[in-house]
């Protein structure tokens, strides 16, 4: 794409914007009518669906092997033609060998990208349900812990007897 075709289609996107009637919301109000953040509650729990990870996982692996087992049939014929076409001196067996070369590096780009996004998604769904246990496990101990401070040895604002009457020598 050429420097002035971008800039003319900036400008096309702009003149839409400013001929455009529609309305565009920047951020939510979040209840206290200023569009400040809402209370934590307002927003819900995050959520990822294992099913979901393993969906989009499953399809990425299967383009990956799907790219390996059909986009490279054509590297090896496509080599040996335009190796056959620059023996018989026709520079189309150069451009040939460019074009695979080219078809080479653009298909392991996208094997490499499903191959990463096939791993993210398993990685992601073991972490994500390694942190829900720790979550579980430290919410818990939290709980038991608040329990313990329930437990009172005498009445509020009382001191406690267990500690004995307080020395008159620090008092003085």
């Amino acid at each position: 794409m050429a420097w002035d075709e971008w800039e003319q289609l900036k400008a096309d996107a702009l003149q839409r914007q400013q001929n455009s009637t529609r309305m565009q919301v920047n951020q939510a109000d979040g209840g206290g009518g200023f569009g400040g953040p809402g209370r934590p509650g307002s927003y819900g729990d995050l959520k990822v669906s294992n099913g979901g990870l393993t969906k989009i996982g499953k399809a990425a692996f299967e383009l990956y092997n799907q790219l390996w087992d059909k986009a490279r049939v054509s590297v090896p014929s496509s080599d040996s033609a335009a190796a056959d076409l620059s023996k018989q001196g026709f520079a189309l067996g150069a451009g040939l060998k460019h074009v695979s070369n080219r078809w080479e590096e653009q298909l392991a780009s996208l094997m490499d990208a499903c191959a990463h996004i096939s791993n993210h998604m398993r990685v992601t769904k073991k972490l994500h349900g390694d942190d829900e246990d720790y979550i579980q496990r430290q919410m818990s101990s939290i709980a038991v812990l608040d329990a313990g401070f329930d437990e009172r040895v005498g009445a509020p604002g009382r001191k406690n007897s267990i500690y004995g009457e307080p020395s008159k020598k620090k008092e003085e």
